[in-house]
């Protein structure tokens, strides 16, 4: 096929997406009754999460997943944690280079290093198989693949977003608010009637009292050495709280619905006796696949309609820098999705890569996917940037529309 050809077939997944999202967001305003508020936004996300996920990730993983399919595809969660290891070190030389805002330093590391491997994947690669002269075979074949790799890059990429880019989010955060707290406790001396004699009796008072301390000081070396030793016995502590809150967000997420759908579905497909009972036309309990496929149905609308409604708070701020907005679309979109290439064609000349062309497609648009929107969740959670966060959800998905049919044309190409 040709380059026109294949940009035909890349361009109306990446256009649906944008379409429908500029209706959700056009409904979360006052010109549609705010249709999609923020409180109907938080309700219909629930829906989605607790309901119509597991439901499209079971169904699709309990018909087309074999335990053959299950070995093959363990490079796919090494793929995931590359993603956010070379994007959290772009972030990180972003952060370096530019120094931006404390709260402002974990947004950028984390849109750099968190991609959205869930919403949009499910959306935007099946897709591809619906349009016609695609690259990846037969339609009804390359749908389902398309949706099991699609739903286990969802559950990987939720691992990874609520155990790295939470912490990462989540220590920023404190250590902003633990500034601005020191901020608001310096009161200077602004008093409009104080003279030099007053200024002088301020300066003696301060060095007497400098004198005071350093004697205490003297006198109290051994209990400086004894508060040392609480200081380091404080930070084992800390160190084994945090283990302990991280082991406690991962087993979390392992219990999250689209996870435990995940793993249900794993073993539904693996083992052939499940299997013949909920898929097939002779199955005796078909009419549950049915009716799980007809729940997971309403996932792929509700999500990009909830995309479009909750990229609406960035247009109401401009705080972020320029500079900042633009390195994060160019780590984004451009090097990292570069590095991805380079190693999935590694990982193919290693012989780590089933031969489906299709799998390959979806390593490296692992990495040119925009910024998890989750990151906007935990900016809320911790009240902290969440006006900036939107500013850079906003600036990126619209860069997306561009940069994702630009490297889908380019992979479908490159793998054709």
């Amino acid at each position: 096929m040709g380059f026109w050809d294949l940009l035909a077939v890349a361009s109306p997944p990446i256009l649906q997406v944008l379409i429908i999202s500029a209706l959700g967001a056009f409904m979360a305003t006052e010109y549609f009754n705010n249709l999609l508020s923020a409180d109907t936004r938080k309700s219909l996300n629930k829906i989605v999460f607790i309901v119509f996920t597991p439901s499209l990730v079971f169904s699709s993983f309990a018909e087309t997943v074999t335990l053959d399919d299950m070995i093959s595809w363990w490079f796919m969660p090494v793929n995931v944690g590359f993603t956010f290891l070379f994007g959290g070190i772009l972030g990180w030389i972003i952060v370096k280079l530019l120094k931006p805002n404390l709260k402002v330093e974990g947004l950028i590391i984390g849109a750099c290093s968190s991609g959205n491997l869930g919403n949009l994947p499910i959306v935007i690669i099946p897709a591809i198989c619906d349009e016609k002269g695609g690259p990846f075979g037969e339609h009804d074949a390359c749908r389902k693949t398309a949706l099991s790799y699609a739903s286990f890059s969802m559950s990987l990429g939720g691992i990874f977003i609520w155990t790295y880019t939470y912490q990462l989010i989540h220590s920023r955060s404190m250590k902003f608010k633990a500034l601005e707290a020191a901020e608001i406790l310096k009161v200077p001396n602004k008093d409009l009637g104080a003279d030099a004699e007053t200024h002088l009796l301020e300066e003696k008072r301060r060095e007497s009292t400098a004198i005071e301390v350093r004697a205490a000081n003297v006198e109290d070396t051994e209990n400086q050495v004894m508060v040392e030793q609480g200081s380091s016995n404080v930070l084992k502590e800390n160190f084994w709280g945090r283990m302990i809150s991280i082991s406690r967000q991962l087993l979390e997420e392992l219990m999250a619905p689209p996870t435990i759908a995940t793993f249900m579905g794993f073993i539904f497909g693996g083992i052939a006796w499940l299997k013949n009972l909920i898929v097939g036309q002779n199955a005796p309990l078909r009419v549950i696949q049915d009716c799980i496929k007809l729940l997971g149905e309403g996932t792929i609308p509700c999500i990009t309609l909830l995309l479009g409604g909750n990229l609406t708070q960035g247009l109401r701020s401009s705080s972020v820098k320029k500079s900042e907005i633009v390195s994060t679309i160019v780590a984004r979109f451009i090097v990292l999705p570069f590095i991805g290439l380079l190693v999935v064609k590694a990982a193919k000349e290693l012989g780590f890569l089933p031969v489906d062309p299709l799998f390959q497609y979806v390593l490296v648009m692992q990495y040119a996917m925009p910024p998890a929107m989750n990151i906007s969740t935990m900016a809320q959670l911790f009240d902290v940037g969440q006006e900036e966060c939107s500013v850079i959800l906003l600036w990126t998905y619209a860069a997306a529309v561009i940069a994702l049919t630009g490297w889908s044309t380019f992979l479908m190409w490159l793998l054709s």
